[in-house]
């Protein structure tokens, strides 16, 4: 064969290479365009390595959340995952396995990695190449639809996380509206209790709820609760709960038996996998007593004249037993103008940046200091004194505070 004919013949076949080389570009851009989905795409590049470029062993893995998944193979059904994860995840830029390298990567030639600025997210591992002539163009070519195609993947990870996160982003919101409608916005109009809120979330959605109800003008329940866990779940086990709540303290008066319905009605819903702490304390103007119960709650206090009570009788959680163990209901006499003080275990893990936390000797000190104010006034100041306390720290978690006074 004449030296022209072999140069012409090279050149047809370099021709035909590049034609079937654009011809798979443009099928597969045009894939990607029309918004093939991630096994079609898969599959055409399989297709395109096997039938078109003789490729006789592929694995082509890609990023996930949990780990690499093995999402397209040619002759790859009995490979040890874990060990080839292992090798590749070292390799940045392309890689020749030499023939004397007894690795897990020994039955590849190449091994094509796909970097999204300083990441991988997709690892080709290319064997078996049947026609070696013109090999580097063949590898280059095969390394760029190897990108084209780990890209187009990514981009629809990344298109279907946006799109999870704006509606999980909904789901927060109408939590959230959920959430305000569930705390008190106004204070009490009442000759005879002077009552007041701070609920300062840590994140747009907490696990505190506070409400007051009132029978009468002389007779109030107040309570506090931390409901476990946070978001979504949490706001929509307060909505229940506050239903819950709001029903049974009509049916029973007695504080003991509505503390035993109400936590037959919350692990009805729960079954124990989540719990809320509760405290609800019923005051009595006329009679000038209080009568309460601390399900597992962070003891508020109580300061009756001179003295400072610690309200932590009652019995365990809410919703952790299918059946609460011996209730202690207490009673105890009220003086003039004695101030119930209840607040989430957010206030005295509140921390400044020496690590010290607003504890319970602060508290009682403050509240020593600060009683014989109105509750908006005390609560006013709680907040400027907590703002100082932490400097520069953020709040950790949830605040819910009420302040109740007996005029």
């Amino acid at each position: 064969m004449s030296r022209e004919l072999k140069i012409l013949e090279k050149l047809e076949k370099e021709i035909n290479l590049k034609e079937l080389q654009i011809k798979s570009l443009l099928t597969i851009t045009q894939a990607i365009n029309d918004n093939v989905n991630a096994d079609d795409l898969f599959q055409m590049y399989r297709s395109f390595l096997s039938w078109e470029m003789g490729i006789k062993r592929m694995l082509l893995y890609v990023k996930e959340s949990d780990g690499w998944d093995c999402v397209s193979h040619i002759n790859g059904e009995f490979v040890n995952h874990d060990t080839i994860v292992e090798a590749i995840n070292p390799i940045k830029r392309l890689f020749v396995v030499k023939e004397e390298e007894a690795t897990a990567l020994k039955d590849f030639d190449i091994i094509i990695p796909v970097y999204h600025k300083d990441f991988p997210i997709a690892y080709s591992l290319i064997g078996g190449i049947k026609d070696k002539e013109d090999l580097y163009n063949k590898i280059q070519f095969i390394t760029t639809i190897t990108n084209i195609i780990a890209v187009a993947i990514e981009n629809k990870r990344l298109f279907k996380q946006q799109i999870e996160q704006e509606r999980l982003n909904k789901d927060m919101e109408l939590a959230k509206e959920v959430q305000k409608m569930l705390i008190p916005q106004t204070s009490l109009d009442s000759n005879y209790f002077d009552i007041d809120f701070i609920y300062q979330p840590h994140s747009s959605i907490g696990g505190d709820y506070v409400d007051f109800i009132q029978f009468g003008e002389k007779k109030l329940c107040a309570c506090i609760a931390d409901i476990s866990g946070k978001g979504v779940a949490a706001a929509l086990l307060m909505a229940n709960f506050q239903a819950m709540l709001q029903s049974l303290i009509y049916q029973y008066r007695d504080l003991e038996t509505f503390i035993y319905a109400l936590n037959e009605a919350v692990f009805r819903i729960t079954r124990s996998d989540r719990f809320i702490t509760f405290f609800i304390a019923e005051i009595d103007a006329q009679k000038k007593e209080m009568r309460y119960i601390n399900a597992g709650h962070y003891p508020p206090y109580l300061l009756n004249g001179n003295e400072l009570v610690e309200l932590k009788n009652g019995t365990t959680v809410i919703g952790a037993f299918e059946k609460l163990p011996e209730i202690k209901e207490t009673i105890i006499e009220l003086k003039h103008e004695a101030l119930l003080f209840c607040f989430t275990d957010g206030l005295p893990d509140l921390k400044n940046d020496k690590e010290e936390y607003f504890d319970e000797e602060m508290i009682q000190e403050f509240m020593r200091k600060e009683g014989k104010q109105d509750t908006k006034g005390f609560n006013e100041t709680l907040m400027n004194v907590l703002i100082e306390h932490k400097g520069k720290s953020n709040f950790i978690d949830d605040i819910a505070i009420l302040t109740c006074k007996m005029l």
